[in-house]
Order: structure tokens, then sequence, then C-alpha cells
């Protein structure tokens, strides 16, 4: 027996199916059981090792962190998806005075390592007499990056529309901003915002990296909390908390997109509907439908 998609398995592949799945799970549970035995062995279960986070003051320290987190990566992110909007709009131009430039520096934004930037912002300005803060070589560095990489995305999108909306829009009198505009680019956007809302955990993730240029964000903060000596140098649990919250902010970052996504593409109402008007009539009349004939009326019709 066979379906649209693939052949039915039968009795002996669904029997090594199963296999498969018990051994898989059983290695699975294994590997699970050695790591937790391996920290218990090595005391990372200890009070001592976790109770570093039973201090107010250290959750104070690390909503600071956060804070210092959010202010990079909103800012950020903002200027990435304008950047992004630019530079795609820019590639897409006719004039090859706009359009070569901004391809060269798309292509050189997006091969330059986001770590790099910030190290040639924070340590190579001064060099040259420009100081500049961590907080702005961090921004900076990920706008660059992640504005480049989101204008290739935006660019794909638009390219991949079919060629009669723009057509469409020339028809009627638009000139190419006006179709860009009304036409291109919402579609573009609703089809691409997946790919856009990934590159933006990519952006959160990556003000991480900011702690190389001594930026106070959350891996900052874990670093120095797991070389405290008082608690045993607690650098797993450090990890385990510092990575959980990230793992929360970008779970929210996707439902948010998740709901725009889905506000997105919602079908709006349709205007005006059916009107139903209903005529008496008399008795024997061969229309008689239980004293009354109803008569459906289109929105768009006789009124």
């Amino acid at each position: 027996m066979t379906s649209v998609l693939y052949d039915v398995p039968g009795p002996k592949a669904i029997a090594r199916n199963r296999v498969l799945a018990v051994i898989t799970v059983f290695v699975v549970a294994a590997l699970v059981g050695f790591l937790i035995y391996r920290f218990a062995l090595s005391g990372q279960f200890s009070a001592q090792k976790w109770g570093i986070f039973t201090y107010t003051t250290i959750w104070n320290q690390i909503l600071v962190a956060l804070g210092k987190t959010l202010a990079a990566f909103g800012l950020a992110a903002v200027l990435s998806v304008v950047l992004g909007f630019v530079l795609a709009i820019g590639r897409l131009s006719d004039h090859r005075w706009v359009r070569i430039p901004v391809t060269t520096i798309t292509e050189l934004f997006r091969a330059v390592p986001v770590l790099v930037m910030m190290m040639l912002l924070y340590y190579g300005l001064p060099s040259v007499g420009v100081k500049m803060e961590p907080y702005w070589a961090v921004v900076i560095a990920l706008v660059a990056y992640n504005g480049s990489v989101l204008a290739e995305a935006i660019r794909a999108g638009i390219e991949s529309l079919p060629r009669g909306q723009r057509e469409a829009g020339y028809s009627i009198g638009l000139r190419k901003s006006g179709v860009m505009r009304l036409i291109l680019l919402p579609q573009a956007v609703r089809a691409m915002l997946p790919v856009i809302v990934a590159q933006l955990v990519v952006t959160m993730k990556d003000t991480a990296l900011g702690f190389i240029i001594t930026y106070p964000e959350l891996l900052y903060l874990a670093k120095q909390l797991s070389s405290n000596v008082q608690f045993g140098r607690p650098l797993l649990q450090s990890a385990f908390v510092i990575g959980g919250i990230y793992i929360v902010m970008c779970l929210i970052l996707s439902g948010i997109a998740k709901w725009l996504e889905g506000r997105m593409h919602k079908k709006p109402k349709a205007q005006g509907g059916v009107n139903t008007t209903t005529i008496p009539v008399q008795p024997g009349d061969p229309r008689l439908i239980e004293g009354t004939v109803t008569e459906v009326i289109a929105a768009q019709g006789e009124r």
C-alpha cells in the first residue's frame, strides 16, 4: 500500500522502527544519566555553588545586565530592519551609481564577523584618535552585520514575487516607488517575516559578544559570577541561569513573531454581505414556502 508522499511501511519496517526508537531513547537516557552522575560526583548540585543565586543583590545585578542586553538589542533590531530595507531597495535600483556601491557595502558588512567589527570599533578607533563607548560599538556592529543579512532576505522576498504584481502596478499608473511601497514591500515582508524574526533572534544572541569589549551585559555578568571563589566558582550554575534567560527571551520573541504572522495572514472581513428580504405572499401563490418567500439580494446589487 502506498501514499501520495511515501510508501507505507510494512510489518518488518514497523518493527525495525520501533527497535530503533527504543535504542535511541535508551542512548539519550544513558547520556543524560551520565551527565547527572558527573555533575553530582563533581559537586555541581551542592548548596555552596547554587547559594550565590539566593541573594537579592545578585538578582538585582542580573536585572541591570538584562536591561543592558535589551537596550543594545532593541536599538540594534530597529536600526537593522531599517538598514535592511534601505540596502535591499538600493540593490534593486535601476541606477548603477546606486546599485553598485550599495551591493559593495552589503557584501562587505556580511563578510566581516560581528566580533571582529566590535573589536575594530572599540579597540581600533582609539588608535586614530576616536574613542567609542562599548554600547555603541556593540550596536553599530550588530546593525552593520544583521542589516546586511536582512537586506539580502528582503531583496530575495521581493524578487520571488510574480512579475505580474509589478506589471499590474505599472499598468494602473504607479511609479516604481509606488509599486515598491504599495505592492511589493508589503507582500515581501509578509512572506519573509519568519526569516526576519530568525535574524532578530540571532541579533539578540549576538549581544553576548559584547562581553569581549567589557560591555556589562548578561554574559559579562555570568563571567564575573563564575569567578566567585566564595561560592566555589559556580561556572556551570551561572551558565545555566544566564542561558535560561536567553532562552526565555528568544521564546518570547518567537511568540511575538507568530502572533504578528497570524495577524498579517488573517483575511480581512468581507465588506457588505447578504441582505435577506422577506416578502409576504397570498395563499395559493406557487412561490409559497411556509407563508413567505425569501429573496436574497447581494450587497453590491439592488438596494
